[in-house]
């Protein structure tokens, strides 16, 4: 870092993600019998320091106050506070370590508890200014050093100026005690960190808000560990995705929003651009439309199975990579599929609605137990082939037909047609994917082969069941009943009314596209996309991606990443080596993997690389993008 530029960090809520006297009297009032109010009255005066409606030394008074904390306390609170660096400050250590003569920590809070914290991210000791507890005789905290700076108003203004520092002065914080500094002219710039926390009064008085430390050396031409600035990452997630994703992607520097429902294909068009990252469920359809508004996609996740409401094709042509989640919902969708067959064997629905009209109708007609009954599983893939372990051990005998060679798990039995198994099984479930080509695969004429008396059901796609020929087999009794989770039109969110022929039908238990709803399916997508996409935007590894060539990759270290996706043409490679050795940069991995469209090349070199060498890799024809790491 050049030797003009000095950073001046708070510590509170900025190089940590809380307020230390927060956690700390989490840890003093642990056996309080009032610790709940306390601990708000904490934060509430916490807040009003920062915020500069309390003066500073009127809220370091009352909240020691209400402490009462003492110095074993101390080391407990150090022990939290490591676990509680922001993530942020921790991604960029080795900045932080290679330029600690020009940081310097100025915080309201105490060097106690800040010098063992910032000292393993290697800033010196002399470079850290902070309050001072005052203990008793016994070790307990009686007081602050009044007599430093930092305990008054504006202290850090005052402190900053006693230091004399030459050169540029860049101020980050969270508090309106940071803006004092730029306020009172001893500071160049004011950035406002808001990773943690977002305080309105002192963003509006910033020179730029900072969502995180990447952003901040991005825009100071410093970010020299990651060439695509994290803080730079836009993601857009729709339909309501869990929680969990969005801390995911927030915690690793990535700027989220978010959004309860899909968009129509204008307004996804309008909102893509910029975006670096999509989230969907199963609502929202990327249509090649919406990629060509894409100016800055790089990958997409589907928090669901299927993929067929994102265009593939279109995707591998411009170089995005999907994710998806094939196995995080298997055994919601699978514990569905049993209830409902049970439910419909045992007429359970028709029994449930008589009584919700006052009927009283106890009888075992049209009532069977399902052990014994043939299930006919179509599609074996993850949800079939699970679904088939789990009826078997029910006693159902298992019968399966799927058009990929599948290795029958247990005693199942793999028929040889479709045909077949429609006129042998009491049970039809549909578990294949959304291809074109299954469209109506269960038409009127396939509904007919059925056994009469037979239940269907299906937790698959919507447009793999013909619906009218569903519904004249239910009103005219041959079959006795069927389940239907998904629909060829559903709506894109739960204000809009839900339209159906089957709407009404005996036997017939309708939901709302929930197989894979229920917590822990969600919370489990909800890992696992983001993983995925953070893996291949941080490593280049495409491992489990429906559209890319898969590759796992080794852990980088010591070394530079290029990642060139490219049309799959004959020479590509030969031509990127031999740009590699006309710029005399080795080579220490790489690694190919092709698919009939694209090709995908990962080489790792051991050289500071060049703008010239860059550019001519980006232009090697058959080019679709180029990306660095590190």
């Amino acid at each position: 870092m050049p030797q003009s530029k000095k950073f001046i960090i708070d510590f509170d809520s900025t190089f940590t993600q809380v307020e230390a006297l927060d956690i700390l009297g989490e840890i003093s009032l642990r056996n309080d019998p009032d610790s709940s109010q306390k601990l708000q009255a904490i934060k509430d005066i916490t807040d009003q320091g920062m915020e500069g409606t309390l003066t500073f030394r009127e809220s370091l008074e009352k909240r020691l106050e209400i402490l009462k904390a003492d110095r074993e306390q101390i080391f407990g609170l150090i022990e939290a506070l490591k676990q509680k660096v922001s993530k942020s400050f921790e991604r960029n250590r080795e900045f932080l370590q290679e330029n600690a003569h020009d940081i310097f920590i100025i915080s309201n809070g105490f060097k106690d508890f800040i010098i063992p914290i910032v000292a393993d991210y290697g800033i010196k000791e002399q470079n850290v200014f902070a309050n001072e507890f005052v203990y008793d005789s016994e070790g307990k905290i009686v007081d602050f050093n009044r007599e430093n700076p930092l305990s008054e108003n504006n202290g850090k203004a005052h402190t900053i100026k006693n230091l004399n520092l030459e050169g540029d002065i860049y101020v980050i914080g969270d508090g309106y005690t940071d803006y004092e500094i730029k306020a009172s002219g001893l500071a160049n710039k004011f950035y406002a960190f808001t990773e943690n926390v977002h305080r309105p009064r002192v963003t509006s008085k910033a020179d730029h808000i900072a969502p995180s430390f990447d952003e901040i050396l991005y825009i100071n031409k410093l970010n020299t560990k990651f060439s695509y600035p994290k803080s730079r990452i836009k993601v857009l997630l729709l339909e309501n995705i869990h929680p969990i994703a969005v801390d995911l992607l927030s915690e690793e520097g990535y700027q989220v929003e978010i959004a309860s429902t899909a968009l129509s294909e204008e307004e996804l068009c309008e909102k893509i651009k910029n975006v670096s990252i999509l989230g969907i469920r199963s609502k929202t359809n990327v249509t090649k439309k919406v990629l060509d508004h894409a100016n800055r996609l790089l990958a997409i996740g589907a928090f669901c199975i299927g993929t067929n409401q994102i265009d593939l094709e279109t995707c591998q042509e411009k170089g995005i990579v999907v994710f998806n989640a094939p196995f995080s919902n298997t055994r919601s969708v699978v514990e569905m599929a049993i209830a409902e067959i049970i439910f419909l064997m045992r007429n359970f629905y028709n029994k449930s609605v008589a009584m919700h009209e006052g009927k009283w109708d106890k009888s075992a007609n049209g009532s069977f137990e399902v052990r014994g009954k043939k299930l006919g599983i179509i599609g074996y893939g993850n949800i079939g082939a699970q679904l088939s372990v789990l009826a078997e051990n029910m006693g159902l005998n298992v019968f399966y037909y799927d058009i990929v060679e599948k290795l029958a798990l247990g005693n199942a039995t793999k028929l040889d047609s479709l045909e077949e198994l429609l006129q042998t099984c009491d049970i039809i479930s549909l578990h294949v994917d959304g291809r074109k080509e299954n469209k109506c695969l269960i038409d009127a004429k396939k509904i007919k082969m059925m056994k009469k008396g037979a239940i269907l059901v299906n937790l698959s796609r919507g447009h793999v069941v013909d619906i009218p020929a569903l519904k004249e087999a239910i009103l005219s009794g041959h079959l006795a009943g069927c389940a239907v989770d998904v629909f060829p039109e559903e709506p894109k969110n739960n204000n809009e009314p839900f339209v159906s022929e089957l709407i009404g039908l005996p036997n017939t238990i309708l939901t709302p596209h929930i197989g894979g709803s229920t917590l822990e399916a969600q919370q489990n997508i909800a890992r696992f996309v983001p993983g995925k996409i953070m893996e291949y935007i941080n490593t280049g590894n495409t491992f489990n991606s429906v559209n890319f060539p898969n590759l796992q990759l080794p852990f980088l270290q010591d070394a530079h990443r290029l990642i060139h996706i490219h049309h799959n043409e004959p020479g590509i490679l030969a031509k990127i080596n031999k740009i590699l050795a006309d710029f005399e940069i080795n080579i220490v991995g790489q690694y190919l993997k092709t698919n009939e469209k694209i090709g995908y090349v990962i080489t790792d070199i051991d050289k500071a690389y060049t703008e010239e060498a860059i550019q001519a890799l980006k232009n090697i024809p058959g080019t679709i993008r180029f990306r660095i790491l590190y």
